[in-house]
């Protein structure tokens, strides 16, 4: 076992900081997903209505830049609702029929229909996502789609174009605010900073605040609500470790 001054010497030859940095970018582009739904007394109907009311949703979005292949469908499922003939009897739910993988869901054909329930309806619910090309539009867009008859299922979310380099450059200026603190502790030690042994590192992409909804919501947002407020917020924090001559 080394000695006690000899362990202290070890860790003395060297320096470890924390460098941190936020790289801010306007938001790019944005996505949200939508429900479309059509009720029919036939399944076949049923998704040929739901096909309809897509169609019409895409050519009211359109006009404001979102194209065709922006409308992704994520899920496509049929429900079926028996209802019976006679009064008195309470209302059947089927499952799934159809979901979106195309595979009968499971129980399927397991018990027959009641002779006394007669009546059905189908309901085909679509999920699609939205990619949106210019953020600025966003509420103009949402207000497109309820006009259309769709519903906005979730939240919001905006992005950048290049996450990717918006990340990079977050951890660059990280790296290089924890060099100039090791360069500054190694002055004043009498030392220089040589190379780095050990570097770790962590970064977070927070969305800014924005008003997307602002016309859907008027009061919750007010008159002078901006479209768009805030920016993405890249903050990148690195541990490192260098060596002193």
């Amino acid at each position: 076992m080394a000695p006690y001054g000899s362990r202290m010497q070890t860790q003395m030859d060297g320096v470890m900081v924390i460098g941190e940095a936020v790289w801010r970018v306007p938001p790019e582009r944005a996505e949200f997903l939508i429900e479309i739904t059509a009720s029919a007394p036939t399944a076949a109907q049923a998704l040929q209505d739901n096909q309809l009311k897509s169609a019409q949703v895409a050519q009211a979005l359109a006009p404001l830049g979102v194209q065709q292949a922006d409308l992704q469908t994520i899920s496509l499922n049929v429900y079926n609702f028996y209802t019976p003939v006679l009064p008195g009897l309470p209302a059947y739910g089927g499952l799934p029929m159809i979901n979106s993988g195309g595979f009968p869901p499971y129980g399927a054909g397991a018990a027959p229909v009641p002779a006394e329930i007669q009546s059905a309806a189908y309901h085909a619910r679509n999920i699609l996502r939205v990619n949106v090309r210019d953020p600025r539009r966003l509420g103009e867009i949402v207000d497109a789609v309820a006009r259309a008859g769709a519903v906005v299922a979730g939240s919001l979310s905006v992005g950048a174009a290049d996450d990717a380099g918006a990340r990079r450059h977050a951890l660059e200026a990280a790296g290089k605010d924890a060099r100039a603190k090791a360069e500054a502790l190694a002055v004043g030690v009498g030392k220089q900073v040589d190379d780095a042994v050990a570097i770790s590192e962590d970064i977070v992409a927070s969305n800014g605040v924005y008003a997307a909804l602002r016309s859907a919501v008027p009061f919750a947002f007010g008159p002078g609500a901006p479209q768009l407020a805030g920016e993405l917020e890249y903050y990148a924090r690195i541990s490192a470790s260098f060596r002193l001559k």
